[in-house]
């Protein structure tokens, strides 16, 4: 047991010496991540919450201060880095797919919502006007029952 417990920890400590990323990429990557939101956050209101203009957002804006931050560093330090450049876009992708998960994950829990809430069951094979019975709450969907009941 003993033998397993220093051989796990030599195998730990070794992986984790191997496994270290420089701390300026996760600098870049924070920072594509802080730009991302700003361009989703962006795109969003110029595009009306279009989910394919947010992303291009997140990862535009994201390009855009990594192309700005190694221009500096090419200007000052003389060193152009194409790593620090793809940390920094990542990030911006990172943040750019969370988005469009938890949007579209919300959007299906307000549709599931309002289902639920005037009490239609939608069955592909039937017009959804054939699913609602007249006692449904009408009022949602701005018809009165006495339209429905009548014969034209």
């Amino acid at each position: 047991m003993r033998t397993l417990l220093l051989l796990s920890c030599v195998l730990l400590l070794t992986i984790k010496g191997y496994s270290q990323i420089a701390e300026d990429k996760v600098l870049h990557f924070v920072g594509g991540n802080l730009f991302g939101m700003v361009g989703a956050g962006l795109a969003n209101q110029v595009s009306d919450g279009n989910r394919a203009w947010t992303f291009v957002g997140s990862v535009g804006g994201s390009l855009l201060i990594g192309l700005a931050k190694e221009g500096i560093d090419q200007n000052q330090y003389g060193g152009w880095d194409n790593s620090d450049l793809l940390a920094t876009v990542l990030g911006g992708v990172s943040v750019g797919v969370t988005i469009d998960v938890f949007k579209q994950k919300k959007k299906r829990k307000r549709e599931q919502l309002y289902r639920e809430a005037i009490g239609i069951k939608f069955e592909h094979n039937k017009h959804p006007m054939d699913t609602i019975s007249p006692d449904t709450s009408l009022s949602i969907l701005a018809i009165s029952p006495s339209v429905l009941r009548t014969k034209y």
